[in-house]
This record gives C-alpha cells, structure tokens and sequence, in this order.
C-alpha cells in the first residue's frame, strides 16, 4: 500500500487526486461526488483498471510539488539512464467572457527535459463504481470511453493507437492529453493546453494575492485555503467534507464512509476559517448554500447533511465492484447518517446564517423573511437541546443526549436573541435571552462532573474532544475553571503519542485506533485560548509535521506508523489547522515593527 501520498488538481468542478508517480486513481465525473471513472484508489492492492499513467521505462525516481500559490501540479520522473519527462497536471480555471470558466476537464501536459525517455501512456477508465470498462470508438484526435450514463473522451496530439494499445515511444517533444467532458477540441491540443495554463496559472496567483494571511505559517495557510476551495462546488455552493469515499479511518475497519457531502456542522467552522482569510466568495456561496438547503422549504427538519445539488440520492449502499482501499472494504456509496437525529445541527445552520446580519461585504438585503426561518430553528433547538441523539461523532448504535449537542443548540437560540435585536424584533430577544440562560444553567448542571470537568454526555463522565469547543461559541470562558479542567483531562485520557482521539470510549465498531485531526486542531485551540500558547505551539508543530509531500492532510492519522488514514483530503482538518495558524501566529505589528 503506497499510502495518501496524493496530490489534488481541480477547478471547483471536478478534482482528481495523483500520486506521486503521476498516477490518477481517484477522478470523479462529472462532478465532485460523480462516478469515480478512475477509481483504482479503492480497487484493491493490484487494480488493473480506473487510473490514468505515465509509465517511463527503468523508472528511477520521482519528485512532486505545486507550482506555489496554484493548484497545478509538476511531477518529475527520472529513469535509470538519469533521463527525465514532467508531469503537468491541472483543471483549468479562469475568468473567460465575465464567468468563471470551469469545465469538467482534467489537462496533462507530458513534457521531455533531458534525454530520450521511452514511455508508456495508459488511460484505462471505469463506470459504475468499477463494474464496467465502457465501450470505445476513436476519432481522428481523440478516443471516446463511453458508459451507461457518461461519456470520458480523451483528446490528444499524440496518436490515437498509442492511447488504445499503450504503445511505448520516445518522448521528444511535449505532448498533451485533455481529458473530460465529451466535447470536440478543435483547437490545437499544445497551444490551448499552454494557454489554459498561463490563465489557470495567473487565476490561482490572483486568488491567493487577496487572502488575509498570518505572519506565519504562510504557505501551509495558503495550501489549505486553496485545498477547502477545491473541495467545493461552485454550481451551488456546497463544500464537501473530503473528495473521497471509503479510506478507512484505521487499518482493516469498517469505518469506512463517503465524505462526497456537506455536513452541517462543518458549516460554522468553515465558514469562520473562510472568514479569517477574507475569501468572501467562496464563503458567501457556502453560507446561501446552507440557507437554501436548510432552510429553503420552511422546514425546521435539517438533515445532518446535504448533497451538493438538490436531487442526488444520499442513501447509503455498497459498492460490489470495488474491493476497497487496499482491500479493507466495504466501499460505501451515500452516508446512512442523513437519516440520523443529530441536534447540533440547528445551531450550526443559526450560526452560519448569522454572518448574513453583519457581515457587509456579502451581497444582497436582508429582510425579516431569514430571521423567521431562523427563528422556526431556533424554536427546535430549544425542543431537542436536551434529547437523545447520535452526537458530533455519528454513532450508529445509540443514542445519547450530548453536551455538544446541547451547547450548539444553546449556541443558536443565543445569537438569535442578537440576530432579534438586530432586525428590531426586541420582544423575540427578550424571550431567546432568557431560554437561552436557562438552557445553559441545565446544560452545566448536567454536564460538570464531579471533578470539575466538562463531560460529552449530560448526567454521565465522558472524556470527548467536542468539549474543547465549548469557549469557541461563546458557552464558557476560555479561564473558566472548568474548562481549565478539560483541557487538562483531555490531556490526560485522549491525548496519545502527542495527537487527540475523538473519545476513548468503544464504540459501534470497538475502541478508535486513529487520532483525529480536527481534534488535535481543537486541542491546540483550547490551548492557546487558556494562555498556554507555547504548549498550543508544541502541539501545532506536530501536527503540521502529518501533513503529506504536497501539504495536505487526510481525517486520521496513525502516530504509532506515521500514516494518514480517513478520507481524503479532509477539509475539516485543513479548516482547522487554518484557525489553528491564524490563533497562534505572532502578529505582522509584532513580528516587524515591534522587533525594529
């Protein structure tokens, strides 16, 4: 198993993940959760089919790396004879005509730098989540892999034959491959390749030039930013938690899930993460994505997660086709936790929403009509605050009532007593005031242990990492004692190895093997806020350390073998090391002026 030694190239249209020998075994198409047509990456330990590759004979070596500030890829292959090909992979996107053009189109360029190499190129695709190859018909220019309900058409200056017989050559001049959508290229394949580049290349310089940077940690910022970005759909808005489905959290686990999907309770975090680095488009069209789909029918039921357009089934089944990510199957298609009862929810879609009343940069008016929606939210959280649910971690074989979930509903029904203020609703603020003081009083009646520290269950002792968030939404103060407590009980019981797991507890599939990510974010937050700020830097330098050759970052990640585990690549992870750096960093004032 070569690990999540993975790149991502993608344009907010598609995405498609490469390993560092150039190898795509992860393209979804047409879409971010399409029909994985290279899926090799959850086939088993030798696939035969799903990828595209460039074989070099007596392959020696390889070097990968982003063009910095872009999301386009370079790979260096090097062969025995110290011949050497690179590998340039991108998604075009730029601004063309006053739109974004974005089309669901994959672009390599194979390019000779030294020598005579003799190479193979192999562009072997799947349908159905791998159970059928699709038949094929060539044109003069390109070949046509056609499915039951797609068509991946290969357009190239090379010959045709080469493609379908994978024949070897010599590589003397540079050669282009398009790959994507089912539409003629009349262009020439090298000239529209070398522009869509130098446009793609100046879009992603542009982009980055306008993100609110810290002082440090500058480039592990921006490759995150740019990463969040390319795990969103711009059609509508959506952000997916990772571009995968089924990388078990740990070794030979059923803990495998399709994250193709937005969840709800990334939402506030996400949206505070895009904040932070001023990327307001993006971050606009999340927030009226949440709106629409929570909120869109008047309807107070909010599901823990949406797909990213209306319509697309969400029901959980299994994919026969494929063995699974080094044969630790099963490979799920849907996540059965649409239909879990998750109370946080409500909070999040209240606290997302909320940046809608004051934040002036995002476009449009706001009447009273959102703060009725939010408003019939908000009177479900105060119902479901303090019931039984499946919790932040998703357990699929009980139920609970959570002091996460509690606190998010508190969370809610508290700034809808300013959002009421706000739109002059001064009675409704009166009356969210004081639900929210009392639910509060409850929720720390129940939740504080004995020993001082706060549990994740109500009326039981239960060491989880979502107690950390408690200063974050504003329930407990960062010196409160109780959260003195917690951090220091975290420490103890769920750190390991210098990581946080999520809880300690066995749950539906055994005790958690893996520290989450997210949490050890978490923890370094918790961290900071309480003054421990050289402890927070410790922690944070470490779990910058997990991040793969390119700098990004999977759900899980195993201290004991170094390996990232879970889906990838997991946006909520680089959600958090982008609070996480903007937390600790030395501000600019401090780290120059003040030094001079």
């Amino acid at each position: 198993m070569q690990g999540l030694n993975l790149a991502v190239i993608g344009n907010c249209a598609i995405a498609s993940l490469v390993r560092r020998d150039g190898t795509h075994p992860w393209f979804c198409f047409p879409r971010l959760d399409g029909d994985p047509v290279f899926c090799s990456l959850v086939g088993g330990e030798t696939p035969e089919n799903g990828f595209m590759d460039v074989q070099v004979r007596e392959m020696s070596g390889t070097a990968q790396s982003y063009v910095p500030n872009t999301a386009i890829l370079e790979t260096v292959i090097t062969d025995k004879s110290g011949a050497r090909i690179k590998l340039v992979d991108f998604a075009p996107r730029f601004e063309r005509y006053g739109r974004t053009f974005r089309p669901p189109l994959l672009v390599r360029r194979i390019v000779p730098l030294q020598g005579r190499p003799r190479v193979r190129v192999r562009i072997r695709p799947r349908f159905n989540y791998g159970t059928i190859s699709g038949a094929v018909s060539i044109g003069s220019n390109h070949v046509r892999f056609v499915g039951p309900s797609s068509t991946l058409r290969v357009t190239s200056d090379m010959p045709t034959s080469y493609i379908l017989d994978e024949t070897e050559f010599v590589l003397d001049r540079p050669l282009t491959l398009f790959v994507g959508a089912d539409e003629p290229i009349p262009e020439n394949p090298d000239t529209l390749a070398q522009s869509f580049l130098a446009e793609t290349y100046l879009y992603w310089q542009r982009w980055v030039r306008g993100l609110s940077l810290p002082f440090e940690w500058q480039e592990e910022v921006v490759r995150s930013a740019i990463t969040l970005k390319l795990c969103s759909y711009e059609d509508t808005g959506a952000i997916v938690a990772a571009l995968t489905t089924s990388i078990p959290e740990a070794p030979s686990t059923e803990r495998n899930w399709d994250y193709r999907y937005c969840w709800m309770r990334d939402a506030f975090f996400t949206v505070g993460a895009l904040n932070r680095l001023g990327a307001t488009r993006t971050m606009e069209r999340f927030i009226r994505f949440v709106i629409d789909v929570a909120l869109g029918d008047h309807d107070v039921t909010v599901a823990p997660l949406y797909p990213i357009t209306s319509g697309t089934p969400v029901e959980e089944r299994i994919a026969e086709g494929l063995p699974g990510y080094g044969g630790m199957g099963p490979v799920r298609v849907g996540n059965a936790a649409v239909m879990q009862v998750q109370n946080d929810v409500y909070g999040s879609i209240i606290l997302t929403a909320s940046q809608m009343f004051w934040d002036t940069r995002l476009s449009g008016s706001l009447d009273g009509s959102l703060y009725q929606h939010l408003r019939s939210i908000g009177v479900t959280a105060a119902k479901t605050a303090l019931q039984p649910d499946a919790g932040p971690w998703e357990y699929r074989g009980r139920k609970t009532a959570h002091t996460y979930s509690a606190v998010m509903c508190w969370a809610g029904i508290h700034r809808l007593s300013m959002i009421a203020e706000k739109v002059g609703e001064t009675a409704d603020a009166a009356h969210w005031r004081s639900q929210a003081n009392a639910l509060r009083a409850e929720i720390l009646r129940r939740a504080t242990t004995p020993q001082g520290w706060i549990s994740g269950a109500l009326d039981s002792e239960v060491a989880d990492a979502s107690s950390l968030l408690l200063p974050e939404v504003g329930f407990l103060q960062s010196n409160d004692v109780r959260m003195g407590k917690t951090i220091d009980l975290v420490g103890e019981r769920l750190m390991h190895e210098g990581f946080a797991m999520r809880y300690s507890e066995a749950d539906d599939f055994g005790r958690p093997e893996t520290a989450f990510l997210i949490c050890t974010f978490w923890y370094v937050d918790a961290l900071a806020l309480a003054g421990r700020r050289s402890e927070a830097r410790e922690v944070f330098t470490r779990a910058l350390a997990c991040r793969n050759h390119v700098g990004l970052l999977s759900e899980d990640f195993d201290p004991r073998t170094g390996l990232l585990w879970g889906n990838f690549p997991q946006a909520y992870s680089h959600v958090g090391l982008i609070h996480s750096a903007a937390r600790l960093s030395r501000s600019w004032e401090e780290a120059l002026w003040r030094a001079s």
